[in-house]
C-alpha cells in the first residue's frame, strides 16, 4: 500500500476516533533536502496550533504487519502528548526585539535545497548555506524551531548580517558545543550499523564528533568562534572534517598519511548507504589548517 492510501485510511480512522469536534487535515511537507514527507494536522477547533503528526514511521509499521486501529491507537497518543496546552499568542513573533535573543544558526547542503533557499536568507559557506531560525521554548509549545523566512526580515525591517550577528551570539549559548569520541555515536547508530560493513571500518579510525549538547543541527557547531582553533590545539594540528550529517560532524587528525580521495569516498557512501536522506549534510571532505586558522573545502 501506497502511503499517500495509507493516510486517507488512517485520516478516516481517526475522525471516527475523534468525533465531529475534530477535523483532521492531510498534508505534504517538504523537508530538507527536498526530502517529501506525508503528515496530518488535528484540530480540536479550541487551539490556534497544531502540530504535524508524520506518518512515515506508522506506515512502515502498518506494512509490517501491525493493524490499522493499533497504528491509529498509537497516532493518538502521540498527538494527546504533543498538542498545545492551549491558545498560543504568536502576535510577538512580528516584534524582532522579542524574539532576537533566539535566533538561531544552522548548516543545509545548498545544492540540495535549492527551491527552499529562494524563500529563505541564508549565508553561502563553500557548497553549504547558514541559514537562520527560532529556537522557541514555553509551556504551550515545549520546544521547537521556526524557519525565518524571506517575510520575516521584512517585517522586523533586519538584514541577513542582522540575523548572522545575533546568531552567532544566541547559537553557541543555546546549544553548547562538545566533542566526544566515535564510539558515542556509533552507540546511537547501533541498530542501523548492526552488521554493516562499515562499523569495524569506523572504529578502527581514531575520529572524534563534534556536535551540540542537544545533537540536534549540531554540524553548525564548525561556524562557532574560535571552536575550530581550539580543537586544532587539543588535537595537535591540522585535521580533516567529515560531515557525518546535519546533526554533527567527524574530525580526523591529519597524521600525513590519510587518502583524501579514499575519505571522499567513504563521505559518499556512508550518505547513500547509512544517513537518512533528509539528515545529509554534504558530500565534501573539509580541512582545518591549524597554521592559517582557516578551514577549506577539498575539492
Amino acid at each position: 500500500m501506497e502511503i499517500k492510501e495509507f493516510a486517507t485510511k488512517m485520516c478516516h480512522a481517526l475522525e471516527l476516533e475523534l468525533g465531529e469536534e475534530h477535523e483532521v487535515i492531510l498534508r505534504q511537507v517538504i523537508k530538507n533536502n527536498g526530502v517529501m514527507l506525508t503528515g496530518i494536522m488535528i484540530s480540536d477547533k479550541t487551539r490556534n496550533v497544531m502540530p504535524t503528526i508524520y506518518l512515515d514511521h506508522f506506515w512502515r509499521e502498518y506494512e509490517r504487519g501491525m493493524p490499522l486501529s493499533m497504528v491509529a491507537e498509537k497516532v493518538l497518543r502521540l498527538y494527546h502528548r504533543e498538542k498545545p496546552c492551549g491558545d498560543v499568542d504568536m502576535t510577538f513573533f512580528t516584534d524582532y526585539e522579542q524574539v532576537k535573543d533566539r535566533i538561531c544558526y544552522r548548516l543545509i547542503g545548498r545544492e540540495q535545497n535549492g527551491e527552499l533557499l529562494e524563500e529563505i536568507p541564508y549565508i553561502e559557506f563553500f557548497d553549504l548555506a547558514i541559514c537562520f531560525y527560532y529556537a522557541y521554548e514555553g509551556e504551550a509549545l515545549g520546544e521547537g524551531s521556526i524557519l525565518i523566512h524571506k517575510r520575516h526580515m521584512e517585517t522586523w525591517q533586519v538584514t541577513v548580517s542582522d540575523l548572522f550577528g545575533q546568531a552567532t551570539v544566541n547559537t553557541p549559548r543555546l546549544l553548547p558545543w562538545e566533542c566526544q569520541k566515535m564510539d558515542i555515536i556509533l552507540e546511537d547508530m547501533e541498530e542501523v550499523m548492526e552488521g554493516s560493513e562499515w562499523n569495524p571500518l569506523l572504529q578502527d579510525i581514531p575520529m572524534r564528533v563534534l556536535s551540540n549538547h542537544k545533537r540536534v543541527h549540531g554540524a553548525s557547531c564548525i561556524l562557532y568562534p574560535s571552536v575550530l582553533h581550539q580543537l586544532a590545539i587539543e588535537q595537535g594540528g591540522n585535521y580533516y572534517i567529515l560531515p557525518s550529517s546535519i546533526h554533527e560532524v567527524i574530525l580526523l587528525k591529519d597524521g600525513g598519511a590519510e587518502d583524501e580521495e579514499r575519505l571522499k569516498w567513504m563521505i559518499k557512501q556512508v550518505n547513500q548507504e547509512i544517513v537518512d536522506a533528509e539528515e545529509i549534510l554534504s558530500d565534501s571532505l573539509y580541512y582545518y589548517d591549524f597554521g592559517q586558522k582557516t578551514l577549506k573545502r577539498i575539492s
